[in-house]
């Protein structure tokens, strides 16, 4: 099994997914190589997640020489997937090569860096813009950031997300690192959602930043920083 329950969140341990982590945690990785990493990232992270919480079911099919009984993956079609803006973009990507039939939503939320982290742990989030297809009762929900730090910027977009919607059968909150605290608020703001994560990392710093983290992964994946 390469998703192992740990704490408030499921952990991809597929070895392919802790290389690429690595390699996204190097400061000496480049723009085009970081991006090109959370492409892979999401791809591995989307064959898992089809395989750990998605069914299949047996049909016929017909070959060159004879019939035989095959192996489908059901709901496929009924696949969303919410990119937080901007650092999602490139994760993304990766998701779309497992799930190419999804639906896709924006939500542009980001915290306010100059007034600074709460007293609580959190920062004020600024939703800026947000596109949502519908969301229906049968939907497997995928809602993509790579950091999870203080979760603030997630509970916000769930709210958003959730509000007046249909509660989908399976909602997924997915990043490439994530914080302890992070995970703790989101499990309280959302109980249903599964958290799936590559790493659950050390702490958050005075600043509210994953330690060891990645960095911010938007200046890195778009050369902003």
């Amino acid at each position: 099994m390469t998703i192992e329950r740990r704490e408030n969140a499921s952990v991809v341990t597929h070895s392919l997914a802790q290389h690429i982590l690595t390699d996204l945690r190097s400061v000496d990785t480049e723009q085009v190589a970081f991006r090109k990493g959370l492409v892979r990232l999401g791809r591995v992270c989307g064959y898992e997640i089809i395989d750990k919480r998605m069914t299949t079911e047996s049909v016929p099919v017909q070959t060159p020489l004879t019939e035989t009984t095959g192996q489908r993956v059901t709901g496929l079609d009924d696949v969303v997937i919410v990119n937080v803006l901007r650092a999602a973009t490139p994760f993304v990507e990766g998701l779309l090569k497992a799930f190419p039939a999804a639906r896709q939503g924006v939500i542009s939320a980001s915290r306010d860096e100059e007034a600074g982290m709460d007293d609580d742990g959190t920062f004020p989030i600024s939703v800026q813009y947000v596109k949502l297809p519908k969301i229906r009762p049968e939907d497997t929900v995928i809602v993509a950031d790579p950091m999870l730090a203080t979760g603030s910027t997630m509970a916000t977009v769930l709210e958003t997300l959730l509000e007046g919607s249909p509660d989908p059968e399976t909602l997924v909150v997915l990043s490439a690192v994530s914080a302890p605290p992070g995970l703790e608020r989101v499990s309280e703001v959302a109980p249903n959602a599964e958290l799936v994560t590559v790493s659950i990392d050390d702490h958050l710093d005075d600043d509210g930043y994953i330690v060891p983290g990645l960095g911010d992964a938007g200046d890195r994946a778009f050369r902003t920083g």
